[in-house]
């Protein structure tokens, strides 16, 4: 029998895009494509997500790239305007399975600790969690096993009796080898439909 549910947060209840800010920058979406491909890639983001800093990270790629040093200070110095709010409909399947059910909420993310605060800060729903489990702040990520026994030990959570939501596939399938029940998701009426496949009502 199910009786947690973890979330993922960016992608499925946050909307988080770098691309917000960066169409402010480049002219075409060839270069930008091109800066997300070789420059500030998703390789390099996700290491600020397991705790490296923000600053050093920074400096670093403005020796390899120094033509594009304005565009890689903003990936962190305008990092705010990237979030674009809430996914206003997960949220609100969020709040309809924490009001009608008994299930436990957690949520694992990776996210940098140096802007974690600012999430929650903005987002109420982010308290309505019994626990969030931080990358940054463990100084692992997913898809890595370490980072998801973390939240299984801290929380004592059971993996068989726990359903898993991530938006990246990676991500799902680091969860279900840890033996965790899980769902890929791509929008809330998917998740709300897999979610009632567990007999979860929602």
């Amino acid at each position: 029998m199910l009786d947690t549910i973890i979330f993922d947060l960016g992608g499925v209840l946050i909307d988080w895009n770098p691309r917000y800010v960066f169409r402010t920058i480049f002219g075409t979406e060839e270069e930008m494509d091109y800066f997300f491909e070789n420059i500030c890639t998703d390789e390099w983001n996700v290491q600020q997500d397991a705790g490296y800093p923000l600053a050093v990270a920074t400096e670093e790629r403005v020796a390899l790239f120094p033509e594009y040093e304005q565009a890689i200070r903003a990936f962190y110095g305008r990092w705010e305007e990237m979030l674009g709010g809430p996914v206003e409909e997960t949220v609100a399947l969020f709040e309809k399975l924490k009001t009608a059910n008994s299930y436990r909420f957690l949520a694992l993310t990776n996210w940098s600790a140096e802007t974690f605060p600012v999430a929650l800060e903005r987002y109420d729903f982010l308290h309505w969690f019994e626990g969030i489990v931080v990358s940054g702040e463990e100084k692992t990520r997913k898809p890595f096993p370490e980072f998801y026994q973390i939240l299984l030990d801290r929380y004592e959570v059971q993996p068989e009796r726990a359903v898993f939501i991530d938006d990246n596939l990676k991500n799902v399938e680091g969860a279900k080898a840890l033996g965790m029940h899980t769902i890929h998701y791509r929008s809330p009426k998917q998740m709300a439909g897999e979610l009632r496949g567990f007999g979860i009502e929602c």
